[in-house]
């Protein structure tokens, strides 16, 4: 492994530093290298050349903007046997969960909670104007039209008017279809829960989802009358976990990026530990609540628990049903 990092990254120098780190899909370690530290990301499975590239394309997208910090991706490598390891820039990052804060409050001075709180609300302001930037770029691109001498065609990001993505992403190691949709409702539909729903027929065969999914499939259109829409740039799978903070501030990473709803984000923001207040009263400032964004939150976060399903097992089937019955009622 060592010998094939230094002759892709070219560099005499590869030492290891600090612990490896195990998630729940890949393995990590960090390397001192003669162009500074980067980290590592292994993973053997057959697909993993696919998940990494999707998270490199995200990362890039992301950076692009300038509005998130995100560690820069340098390179996807294949490695001997099967699987990949993908390469990034190694930041000294500080988790930003939750289950930190219970453990620091202990120990902590008033002064130490109250600049956690105040990163969660800095992470909150930065995410609105991420999921804002390509409506800025629309209207920026509506003013321009009657404009004489406006910048020529290409020469600055230009607004995306459909959902979905240039590449597969993948949320876990499942992929995700990201081909354009000119309609939300119908991408979501098509491409998160039908996609995931198909996946446990396929395992589970469970026929209380099945009943459950025909029931409410012909229901989400009416969850999105009179709502505009538009595209928004999300890091796609932002849940405590994935997000953390350097001595600059916040730093988002793994993502699973696509162009669509902005709502659809704050679904796992709120699950599994989920964000302080602060985070969401920042975010709510720049982009309130729309008519019927808590029935909505909900069929996002159904989202994740038919993924947690297939990724994890059994132990997400109630949530999943249960989700699906409260969207029914």
């Amino acid at each position: 492994m060592e010998q094939l990092l230094r002759a892709e990254l070219r560099t005499a120098t590869l030492r290891a530093f600090g612990s490896p780190g195990a998630g729940c899909i890949s393995e990590g370690r960090a390397y001192d290298t003669d162009a500074g530290p980067v980290f590592v990301k292994v993973n053997r499975r057959t697909q993993a050349r696919q998940m990494f590239e999707g998270e490199m394309a995200s990362l890039e997208a992301l950076q692009t903007t300038g509005l998130v910090r995100v560690p820069r991706p340098i390179k996807v490598i294949d490695l001997p046997g099967g699987g990949a390891a993908f390469v990034m820039e190694h930041l000294k990052m500080r988790s930003l969960s939750r289950a930190f804060v219970l453990l620091v409050v202990i120990s902590w001075c008033s002064g130490g909670l109250s600049s956690f709180l105040s990163q969660a609300s800095k992470l909150g302001d930065q995410m609105a104007d991420l999921h804002l930037y390509n409506q800025k770029l629309r209207d920026k691109s509506k003013a321009e039209e009657n404009t004489v001498g406006r910048r020529a065609e290409g020469a600055e990001p230009q607004y995306v008017t459909k959902f979905g993505f240039h590449t597969v992403t993948c949320c876990g190691f499942i992929p995700q279809v990201n081909e354009w949709q000119d309609d939300w409702p119908t991408f979501f539909a098509r491409h998160r829960l039908q996609a995931q729903l198909d996946l446990i027929e396929k395992d589970y065969a469970d026929r209380e989802a099945r009943e459950l999914w025909s029931q409410l499939q012909v229901k989400i259109p009416d969850l999105f009358c009179g709502l505009e829409i538009v595209p928004a740039l999300l890091h796609g799978d932002l849940w405590s976990g994935n997000v953390a903070e350097d001595d600059s501030g916040p730093v988002i990473y793994d993502p699973a990026s696509f162009y669509g709803h902005s709502e659809f984000e704050l679904a796992i923001a709120l699950m599994f530990g989920g964000f302080p207040r602060s985070f969401f009263t920042a975010y709510h400032r720049k982009i309130p609540k729309a008519p019927g964004f808590d029935r909505r939150l909900l069929l996002y976060q159904l989202f994740n628990y038919l993924n947690h399903w297939n990724h994890f097992g059994q132990g997400y089937r109630s949530p999943s049903l249960g989700t699906m019955r409260k969207l029914l009622k």
